[in-house]
């Protein structure tokens, strides 16, 4: 298990492949960093399933409905780019084609992705569990798809 340095800006992430631990970014994202803490606090996540799971590039989740289409009931985000760059272990934001529609998708990068840095925003990194991440199963939609069985903020737990 990774150390932790601040709960309050640490996700535990429990999935059906096993626990990862994911770093927040306050100071890169701030709005999508408080989003995804209080759809976390909500336990929003709780039993969500990854959807869309490309062989390396991204395992993608955070949608109720599971087809990719869905979110929170919360308004959509503002764009909040940076010049943190998307490589394995990465946690940034799901959008339409429209920058500032990220609500409460997100994906996770297997590797890097330089042609998605400074066009979707980056939240957090794993720090531990990053091999749970790579288990999940495969599939642009899954069949039989992976979950979240979990996702808590460390100082809640």
């Amino acid at each position: 298990m990774a150390d932790i340095k601040d709960p309050e800006n640490t996700l535990l992430l429990e999935t059906s492949k096993g626990a990862v631990v994911i770093e927040l970014l306050p100071d890169v994202a701030p709005g999508h960093v408080a989003r995804i803490k209080e759809l976390a606090r909500e336990k929003f996540y709780d039993g969500v399933v990854f959807h869309r799971v490309i062989d390396g590039f991204m395992a993608q989740t955070g949608d109720p409905t599971g087809t990719g289409t869905g979110g929170s009931d919360k308004p959509d985000l503002k764009a909040e780019f940076s010049n943190v760059p998307h490589v394995r272990g990465t946690c940034s934001m799901a959008r339409t084609q429209n920058p500032n529609s990220a609500n409460s998708q997100f994906f996770i990068c297997f590797g890097e992705a330089p042609w998605l840095n400074r066009q979707y925003t980056v939240w957090g990194q794993v720090v531990s569990g990053m091999e749970a991440i790579d288990q999940l199963k495969r599939g642009e939609p899954v069949r039989e798809p992976d979950r979240i069985v979990s996702m808590r903020v460390a100082a809640d737990a």
